[in-house]
């Protein structure tokens, strides 16, 4: 309870300093316009005689300001001044308002420079709050057997946004801290990170879904949403290894939120490895994990686990590479396997070429509606319709999906967008954020560079893009 008091009066200040802001700034404003005219009134004569001598209004204005060192907003009211203003009644509201609003700015500057007057209006305020809505107590307190709770019943279902680092930091996020921004802009600073850590997962999911937390050794890992603690933007977040027990040079490479509807759900669970082999096993067997963590996948050596996802029947994987290629089959090629299995090849790669995005081509949709958006290591990006992509067999060697330049960079990530898809955020190694409306990246050829997404400082690159 003193939490959320301590909460509830930081925010009260908060609300408090910028009205007094907002209010200082007008009153200013005011006070401004009837200095200049006070000033007319007490000079009243000789400006009657400049207007009157003046072949227009913009000569009228430029003598007063020369004349009295009037400002232009001061020069504008005093012509604007109706001919009423001169009688003794009149001069004297002008005179009286004067001294109400220069009172009121020595108020709300006192305000602003002192915490003890500030806490003192805090409490004026409440008591006249309580005055006008305190009533008797609603609810009633009672003995007797209740409902079992669970700390899940005491969570708000709300959208959040997951983000961890390559150095093991987590944290969960509220959408509307990132501010929708036209790309190419330079973005904002997502968390503060150590010099030599950089975020490298970003997801969107709701706060009672299950997370499958699936690592590069080929474990996976599950708790809730709500159990990763919430922080703002930029503060750096907890260490994994405080929600799960990972090994020595064991990390996560990849998320994924287990709903309540895909858990009803007839689908699978896709996984493809740095090495270009993909795998599909039942979603069902990954319902229940247990706290150590279970096996998914068994990697070949020197291969690792970079990419999970869940798949349906009728749906295509499309699979990007580090030299831009690409390649689109069914998911029927994959046959179901079992959890310790090895899985088939998706690609054949070429001489240190390595998979850098998979993703799922969903069969609700129609291939005219589906597109293909690639992200270059140094911050360019297009769309390319995933018509211009046939399908093929697994285990072939793919083909171009963007021309890879020194310009450019290599590939680092790939989406597929759909209809439902209104906005990308990309995120760089040192935590640049732009949250941008996938409108504006432009539909181009596969063999493009594309235009640039995101302006990068000096020494920096693109880490992970999320789809919203």
């Amino acid at each position: 309870m003193k939490g959320v008091l301590d909460e509830f009066v930081i925010h009260r200040k908060e609300v408090i300093r910028r009205r007094c802001e907002f209010d200082l700034k007008k009153a200013e404003a005011r006070e401004h316009i009837l200095l200049g005219l006070k000033k007319a009134l007490d000079n009243i004569d000789a400006i009657i005689k400049i207007i009157k001598q003046s072949k227009d209004v913009p000569l009228a204005k430029a003598a007063l300001i020369k004349k009295f060192k009037f400002s232009d907003i001061q020069a504008t009211a005093i012509l604007e001044m109706r001919l009423q203003k001169l009688a003794g009644l009149e001069r004297k509201k002008i005179e009286d308002e004067l001294k109400e609003v220069q009172a009121l700015i020595t108020w709300l500057k006192g305000i602003l420079k002192s915490p003890k007057k500030m806490a003192n209006l805090i409490v004026e305020e409440l008591k006249a709050i309580k005055e006008k809505y305190g009533d008797e107590r609603r609810t009633r307190v009672m003995k007797g057997p209740v409902k079992n709770m669970t700390p899940e019943d005491m969570i708000a279902e709300e959208e959040s946004v997951l983000v961890i680092t390559k150095g093991g930091y987590i944290k969960r996020t509220n959408p509307t801290e990132y501010k929708l921004q036209k790309r190419g802009g330079v973005g904002v600073v997502d968390l503060n990170t150590k010099e030599e850590d950089f975020v490298t997962l970003f997801l969107t999911a709701n706060t009672h879904d299950d997370l499958l937390f699936f690592s590069n050794k080929g474990k996976v890992y599950q708790i809730k949403m709500y159990e990763v603690p919430e922080a703002k933007r930029a503060t750096r977040g907890k260490s994994v290894m405080n929600f799960l027990p990972l090994t020595d040079g064991e990390s996560i490479t990849s998320v994924v939120g287990l709903t309540k509807e895909l858990k009803n759900s007839d689908g699978s669970l896709l996984m493809v490895t740095k090495g270009g082999i993909t795998k599909k096993t039942k979603a069902k067997d990954f319902h229940d994990v247990r706290i150590s963590g279970i096996i998914a996948i068994k990697l070949a050596p020197g291969d690792s686990l970079i990419q999970a996802s869940f798949i349906e029947k009728g749906d295509q994987v499309v699979l990007s590479t580090l030299k831009g290629q690409s390649i689109r089959f069914k998911e029927s090629d994959i046959r179901e396997m079992g959890r310790s299995a090895v899985g088939v090849r998706g690609i054949k790669l070429s001489s240190g070429d390595v998979i850098v995005g998979a993703d799922i081509s969903r069969k609700d949709f129609k291939e005219k509606d589906l597109s293909l958006l690639v992200v270059s290591e140094k911050g360019y990006g297009k769309q390319t319709s995933l018509s211009e992509f046939k399908i093929q067999k697994r285990s072939g060697s793919g083909i171009k999906c963007t021309n890879v330049t020194e310009k450019t960079g290599k590939l680092m990530a790939s989406r597929i967008l759909d209809t439902d898809t209104e906005e990308l955020v990309v995120i760089s190694k040192k935590g640049q954020v732009i949250r941008t409306d996938v409108k504006e990246i432009p539909t181009m050829g596969r063999s493009t560079q594309g235009v640039r997404i995101m302006k990068l400082r000096s020494g920096d690159s693109i880490a992970a893009i999320i789809c919203l």
